[in-house]
């Protein structure tokens, strides 16, 4: 599906024809070049990479630099393949202007790493037991994890405590309030996984 890659820039609430406070968060989405045309003949599927925001020569390798001199254009920090309808060239600047007709998009994020955390905060555990009647330490551990005779073992997926966040999150069908193409913006409702700053994928 067709799609721009971008940058969150925060939230915010605007107000709806029926006069209803919505929040929203703002997403500036492209402009994307064309640095690869992906096609059936030669890579076995159709489909565009796009490079997003501006990366030092210095940081970037030299077959990535002759990717980008191909295209005709400078060295990009990030890239996406999206499968897009319409045909594009190598160098050809692809704008927030794709969202137009649209009313749902998706989002891809990072969501905000939180290290390491217990059952409680991680899977939204209850804890153990009452605060008195001889319970002394056990208000936010697990409780049992499996039998000892039989199966005399922890199966996998048991919920735990371990690393929390940081991984990539898909939010689905988030309505799409305002594009504003003279300044790259998008405004969809909801929130979006992600610290402000990070980079986001938008797809129709």
């Amino acid at each position: 599906m067709p799609g721009l890659i971008g940058r969150k820039i925060g939230m915010t609430s605007v107000f709806s024809a029926d006069g209803k406070n919505v929040p929203c968060t703002v997403i500036e989405a492209g402009p994307c070049v064309v640095t690869q045309v992906k096609t059936v003949e030669k890579d076995g599927y159709a489909a565009l990479q796009l490079g997003f925001a501006e990366a030092k020569e210095k940081n970037t390798t030299k077959p990535m630099m002759g990717v980008f001199k191909k295209a005709g254009t400078t060295p990009k920090r990030h890239l996406a393949e999206f499968k897009f309808e319409e045909e594009h060239n190598l160098g050809d600047t692809i704008t927030v202007d794709i969202f137009n007709d649209a009313t749902f998009v998706d989002v891809v994020g990072t969501s905000k790493g939180k290290g390491f955390q217990g059952v409680m905060k991680r899977h939204n555990f209850g804890g153990v037991g009452q605060s008195t009647h001889g319970q002394d330490d056990r208000a936010r551990k697990p409780g049992s994890i499996g039998a000892c005779s039989y199966p005399a073992k922890v199966f996998k997926g048991m919920r735990m405590a371990g690393h929390m966040g940081n991984e990539r999150v898909t939010t689905q069908n988030l309505r799409v309030l305002k594009v504003i193409p003279e300044h790259n913006l998008i405004l969809v409702k909801g929130s979006v996984a992600g610290c402000n700053g990070s980079t986001v994928l938008i797809k129709k």
